[in-house]
C-alpha cells in the first residue's frame, strides 16, 4: 500500500533569507496528518540566500542529516568542527546530550539548497558526533546512512537505513527494506512507485509489498528504510 504525501500539501515558510518547504509539521506549520513516519520526523527543503544562514543554535537527542543539493553550506559546531559541505555531500550530526552549531551560505552571489532531515535516535544523551560523506555522482542506489556503517555509510543511532537513488529514465528496481516501513522522498524527476506517480517534492509511505520503483524520467530521490 502507498500513502502519498503530495508536495502541494507541504508547509511553506518564506523568511526572505530562507525559503523552506516542510514535508512534516515544523516550526509554525502544524498539520496532524504529517507528523513524520516511524523514526523520521523532519524533511525540510531549504533554499538559503547568499551571505545568510542559520546562526548558532542548540539541539539534543536528534540525528540530523543534511544533503547539499546546490551550492555550499559552511558548518561550525561546539565539537570543534568547521567545514564546508558542497553539492552532492552528506553530513550527519548526532546531537546526543547537546550541541550548538551554525550553518551559513558564505557564497556572495549564489543560493544554497539543502535537505535537512531529522530522525529520533534509539539511545538518549549519548556523546555528540559528526560525520561527512564525499560527493559521489555515480548513478544507482547508494547507502548513505546505516546503523552499522555498512558499505562506507555514516553510522546513525537508529535502526534505519537511508539511500540516495540517482537513476536514468526507464529503470526499474525493488527498493530494499529491512525494517517495517519505507518512505520515499522525490528530489527531482518522475517516478512510479507501485504504479503511483510521484514527482518533485512528493513523498510516499510504502508498505513492504509496495516497493517496485520505475523511473519515467531521470530522477533523484531518498529512500528511508525505517523501523
Amino acid at each position: 500500500m502507498i500513502t502519498v504525501h503530495p508536495a502541494a500539501n507541504r508547509g511553506h515558510a518564506n523568511l526572505g533569507w530562507l525559503d523552506s518547504f516542510h514535508s512534516f509539521s515544523f516550526g509554525s506549520w502544524y498539520d496532524p496528518r504529517y507528523m513524520g513516519v516511524s523514526a523520521l520526523r523532519v524533511i525540510n527543503d531549504d533554499r538559503i540566500r547568499a551571505l545568510t544562514g542559520f546562526g548558532l543554535h542548540p539541539h539534543d537527542n536528534m540525528e540530523i542529516l543534511t544533503y547539499v543539493l546546490k551550492g555550499v553550506i559552511s558548518h561550525k559546531d561546539s565539537m570543534g568542527n568547521e567545514t564546508h559541505i558542497r553539492a552532492g555531500q552528506f553530513q550527519l550530526m548526532s546531537a546526543g546530550s547537546g550541541i550548538t552549531h551554525s550553518e551559513h551560505n558564505r557564497q556572495p552571489h549564489a543560493e544554497t539548497r539543502i535537505l535537512q532531515i531529522w530522525l529520533y535516535p534509539n539511545r538518549q544523551n549519548t556523546a555528540p558526533g559528526y560525520q561527512e560523506l564525499p560527493p559521489d555522482e555515480r548513478e544507482g542506489l547508494r547507502l548513505v546512512v546505516s546503523p552499522d556503517g555498512a558499505d562506507g555509510s555514516m553510522r546513525i543511532l537508529q535502526n534505519a537505513r537511508i539511500y540516495r537513488l540517482r537513476l536514468a529514465a526507464g529503470e526499474t528496481l525493488t527498493l530494499p527494506l529491512q525494517g517495517s516501513t519505507g518512505y520515499l522522498h522525490v528530489i527531482s524527476g518522475q517516478i512510479h512507485l507501485d504504479q503511483t506517480l510521484l514527482t518533485d517534492g512528493d513523498g510516499a509511505e510504502a508498505s513492504p509489498d509496495s516497493r517496485e520503483l520505475h523511473t519515467l524520467t531521470a530522477a533523484e530521490a531518498l529512500w528511508f528504510d525505517l523501523p
